[in-house]
């Protein structure tokens, strides 16, 4: 009791939890939708605390990178599962983010007032794809050596800055110790820092705002006289937590039952093996620049590709303030979006069937 009153006296948690208990959250057919969101950050906190215990152990240099891992997975208690843990969340929370991303942009929730929580979603979602790539190299096995050298050498079509660009990935001329330090930099400093406290923007931005109803939802409740709502406590907090359980469920399978491989070491004296491709989630862009003629309209294709690719991440920042409050334009976008993420999975799909054997 004593304790209690301590921390009520410096603290406000009275204030938070009497906000919670009055907090509401709209309840339609929809919000399934709205726990994707959780999910991911349920996700992101699993990231943290494994990553944690694995730079306990981890050697961040060419010479000792491998054998660090092979280490924690061999000879440290339960070392095989947390990295396991690390590798298989990490896909499941670019999954979560892509599958909240998408249903925002399909339900219209970067509609006004919400325009700065979709572009700090989109931001943290690109934050996500670089914790990835950052992430790749760093057990210096040789899948994820090629591969790395082949998605930085994807940098050099930026214009003027590419080359630049390129060296400053890399820290050098080429894939080497020097890269794998500076990737090791930006994936446990870095973007952890930024990834924080945008997090904490995008919940400050949600708790301002609330959840949003789409359009169609709000018209039915117009005309039948408001809109359905649960109390935030316990009523959302307990759906949201069971939905944390089952992707805890999926994850501890994954990890048990599929352990993350680690492969062999990196030889960067050896030639590129055949089938080398980046992660999942980068391969949509790998294989349709695999599908780009060398020019188009006399310029270098490539370059053609990587400016749509940055076209479009930079159309998806704007987009609240593109489409305004115009319903053909929010019609638009859901075709555009649906147009674009079936392109995302067929090209996906072309990449691995090409390497299945």
């Amino acid at each position: 009791m004593r304790l209690r009153v301590w921390i009520d006296e410096r603290l406000p948690l009275d204030d938070v939890l009497e906000t919670l208990r009055h907090k509401r959250v709209p309840h339609h057919r929809y919000s399934v939708w709205y726990y994707f969101g959780g999910m991911t950050l349920f996700l992101f906190l699993i990231q943290v605390g494994t990553g944690a215990l694995l730079l306990l152990y981890y050697r961040p240099s060419a010479a000792e990178a491998y054998e660090s891992v092979q280490f924690i997975v061999s000879r440290v208690p339960f070392g095989w599962l947390v990295r396991s843990i690390h590798a298989w969340a990490a896909n499941l929370m670019v999954a979560s983010a892509f599958a909240h991303l998408f249903s925002v942009l399909f339900l219209h929730a970067y509609r006004r007032p919400r325009e700065l929580t979709w572009i700090s979603g989109l931001l943290l979602l690109l934050l996500t794809l670089a914790f990835g790539f950052t992430g790749y190299l760093l057990p210096w096995n040789t899948v994820s050596f090629f591969a790395t050298r082949v998605g930085t050498d994807i940098a050099a079509s930026v214009p003027v800055v590419g080359e630049g660009l390129v060296r400053f990935l890399r820290g050098g001329d080429d894939v080497t110790g020097a890269t794998l330090t500076r990737l090791f930099g930006f994936h446990v400093a870095v973007l952890p820092g930024v990834a924080t406290s945008l997090v904490a923007l995008h919940l400050l931005l949600v708790q301002r705002h609330g959840m949003s109803i789409p359009p169609s939802i709000e018209r039915r409740a117009a005309d039948a006289g408001g809109i359905q709502s649960i109390p935030f406590l316990p009523h959302f907090l307990l759906r949201d937590l069971f939905a944390w359980t089952a992707v805890l469920a999926v994850l501890a399978s994954l990890a048990t039952f599929v352990p993350w491989e680690l492969g062999a070491k990196a030889d960067p004296f050896q030639p590129a093996p055949a089938g080398i491709r980046p992660e999942w989630y980068f391969l949509w862009a790998f294989e349709t620049l695999k599908h780009v003629p060398p020019t188009v309209a006399g310029v270098n294709g490539e370059l053609v590709a990587v400016a749509l690719m940055g076209a479009v991440v930079l159309g998806a920042i704007l987009l609240p303030l593109l489409v305004g409050a115009s319903p053909r334009a929010r019609a638009a976008v859901v075709w555009a979006g649906a147009g674009f993420l079936l392109f995302m999975s067929v090209m996906t799909g072309l990449a691995l069937r090409a390497v299945t054997p």
